[in-house]
């Protein structure tokens, strides 16, 4: 099952428009009916697929009858389709979500994400995935005679069959390493082959190239209407002839289906983990329940806070780290993670050593673009009733490793480690959002120093460091000890300092941090 926003949203990805009126939030859908004209029985379900009807607002008489909250219509000409059209006011007035397919985009793919979506969440949710991509791999290598392998867009290895024995060097090095190697993405891109699958639903034959160690082969895009999913890759000496063409080709569209249904299970599952997240931080339901339903040990816990920033993009960062943290499914990792605006926040099974939280930070953020601004903080260990106070101590050492000049490449804080920055940190930001002290003796040895050239401000700092101690304050300053006492008296003249007074030198030593620059 899953909530109809969600399908909506979904859906929207892959050239489907919502007309009319938002059906209510927290509608479930639990059934798919899909229209048959040749049958006269009657099709219920929460979710109607009207195939085969051109009429949007027959579309939507077939859905009341269906009993259904939803329904997908493809018209031929579906850009004619908008909010004042007769069949959309109709679709208000029955209370039916009427949804738009693209004429580019078929029937079979929006089935394949509709039923994995609506019929298989349970089954996502319990850590199953959809159907083995390498037995597909084989099944087509099969049918088209040839060792096959699929890669994503950006050519990195995503299955291949077993049959690879009358593979070339290329293919095998694709094969070890995981992906195509730049010089072959060079030659793709040099002679049109890259370009020919972003645009193109034919397959192309590329002849063979000894001095790359590749040999002949014919390759097809893997698309979903207008969207580039990635490509089919079988390896043949001359062009394909028409049969063993139409197999590939057909055999790209399976994998479409495939690519679509896993990357629905997997959107399914972070849907789940990040409400349960989300509300176990915010103290939202009960942490027995939220540690039960997420699979989390009843051992200490560390909440991480992490920010991702490009300079261009908005959200992009935030949203490839959050996939890079759910990546697979929840019994193959040990975080569970949610998304709040622009931090992606990850429950960690962490103990009083935050050494594995970091190295988790390490691996998570390993291979991002190299312009991805990356800083992150470590909250303290908790048990599952106190993740939330564990939250808010990553929130602050979060914004600590920003303030820190060349902050993302220096180590991450952890709260129980770095609980004194933290609270001096705190103090700084109250200061920098206006509630520094603008009088004072503080601020009148600013000033002097400012104007005069005097080191007075220091000097005070080194000496409450000290204790008091003119000599130790001397070696902090690398100056004489008389050059200290002088200096006291003198900044004695310039501000009022009552330095007998526990509390006045508690809030000397409050104010001065208030005006220092960040530590390098």
């Amino acid at each position: 099952m899953v909530l109809v926003d969600r399908l909506v949203t979904i859906l929207g990805t892959y050239g489907t428009r919502l007309v009319g009126s938002r059906p209510a939030p927290g509608t479930v859908l639990r059934g798919v009916a899909l229209h048959d004209p040749g049958s006269p029985g009657r099709e219920e379900g929460d979710i109607l697929l009207a195939v085969g009807v051109n009429d949007p607002s027959l579309a939507v008489e077939l859905a009341v009858r269906a009993g259904a909250v939803a329904v997908l219509v493809r018209p031929a000409g579906s850009a004619g389709v908008h909010e004042n059209t007769e069949a959309a006011a109709n679709a208000r007035e029955r209370g039916v979500a009427l949804l738009v397919v693209d004429s580019s985009v078929s029937w079979g793919q929006v089935a394949g994400v509709v039923y994995g979506l609506v019929l298989e969440g349970g089954e996502t949710e319990a850590g199953r995935g959809p159907a083995d991509l390498p037995a597909l791999a084989d099944t087509i290598s099969e049918r088209v005679d040839g060792p096959v392998t699929i890669e994503d867009p950006r050519y990195r290895l995503l299955a291949y069959s077993q049959r690879q024995t009358d593979s070339d060097r290329a293919r095998l090095d694709t094969i070890l390493g995981r992906r195509v190697s730049d010089e072959l993405q060079r030659h793709m891109e040099r002679t049109g082959v890259t370009a020919h699958l972003e645009s193109s639903a034919e397959p192309l034959h590329l002849p063979p190239e000894p001095a790359l160690g590749l040999g002949g082969r014919t390759t097809v895009a893997v698309r979903v209407g207008r969207e580039f999913l990635g490509s089919l890759w079988v390896v043949c000496d001359r062009p394909l002839g028409e049969e063993r063409s139409a197999l590939l080709a057909e055999g790209a569209r399976t994998v479409a289906l495939h690519m679509l249904r896993t990357r629905v299970s997997a959107d399914l599952e972070r849907q789940v983990e990040s409400d349960l997240v989300s509300r176990l931080l915010e103290s939202a339901m009960d942490p027995t329940e939220a540690a039960g339903r997420l699979g989390l040990a009843a051992t200490p816990h560390r909440v991480l806070a992490l920010q991702a920033h490009t300079p261009d993009e908005r959200h992009a960062a935030t949203l490839m780290t959050f996939e890079r943290a759910t990546t697979g499914f929840g019994w193959s990792r040990p975080g569970r993670s949610t998304v709040f605006g622009s931090t992606v926040y990850t429950v960690l099974p962490c103990g009083p050593d935050p050494a594995p939280a970091r190295e988790w930070l390490t691996a998570t953020t390993r291979g991002l673009p190299p312009h991805v601004t990356v800083h992150a903080g470590i909250g303290g260990p908790a048990d599952l009733a106190r993740l939330p106070s564990s939250r808010r101590e990553a929130d602050e050492c979060l914004a600590l490793h920003a303030s820190r000049p060349g902050g993302a490449d220096r180590p991450v804080p952890a709260y129980d480690e770095s609980w004194d920055e933290v609270l001096v940190h705190r103090l700084r930001m109250a200061s920098s959002s206006g509630r520094r002290p603008a009088d004072g003796p503080v601020a009148d040895l600013v000033a002097h120093d400012a104007g005069h050239g005097t080191r007075y401000t220091e000097t005070l700092r080194a000496w409450l460091g000290a204790l008091g101690d003119p000599n130790e304050a001397a070696r902090e300053l690398g100056v004489h000890p008389n050059t200290i006492r002088h200096r006291m008296r003198r900044m004695a003249g310039v501000a009022s300092l009552d330095l007998d007074s526990p509390r006045a030198r508690l809030a000397l030593a409050i104010a001065l941090e208030a005006y220092a620059e960040p530590s390098a």
